[in-house]
């Protein structure tokens, strides 16, 4: 029996069906950022629950005696950056699930993050800068990436 040009190698080993996974499916190296925003939210969670208790706790402290540039008493913004720091922790270990809500969160309280250090750069400029790093880099993680975490 003579082949014909459907036995032929054509380079494809064979079609795609329902039962295997497409390019959205599967895990691809990319995953690992999640695994960085996840780690990265509670570091920063961690970041805002140090400052903000030392603000809570000792409101005379300001670097640089900018203590006129904050917008509220250091001691309310001390007990805004406690209870986001919080949120923020818990968002970071809630990642590592994958789930939408998770990811939802994550970006929200990301965001909200993002906004609030940007107000409390006069107070402390170094630690809310890199915080602020942080939260862009985890907003960025999340939306690209968010959806390779749950098949992990």
């Amino acid at each position: 029996m003579s082949e014909s040009s459907y036995d032929q190698p054509t380079g494809y080993d064979q079609p795609t069906g329902y039962d295997q996974p497409t390019g959205y499916d599967q895990r691809t190296g990319w995953s690992g950022w999640i695994v960085f925003a996840a780690i990265m939210m509670i570091v920063a969670g961690s970041l805002n629950l140090l400052y903000g208790v030392i603000a809570a706790v000792n409101d005379e402290w300001v670097v640089w005696t900018n203590r006129a540039n904050v917008y509220l008493d250091l001691s309310e913004w001390g007990w805004v950056h406690i209870i986001l720091g919080g949120i923020v922790l818990l968002s970071g270990i809630g990642l590592f699930s994958g789930n939408i809500l998770a990811r939802t969160v994550a970006v929200i309280v990301a965001s909200v993050s993002l906004i609030v250090n940007f107000f409390f750069i006069p107070v402390y400029p170094l630690w809310a800068l890199i915080v602020i790093t942080i939260d862009v880099l985890v907003i960025w993680a999340v939306i690209a990436h968010g959806r390779e975490m749950r098949e992990a």
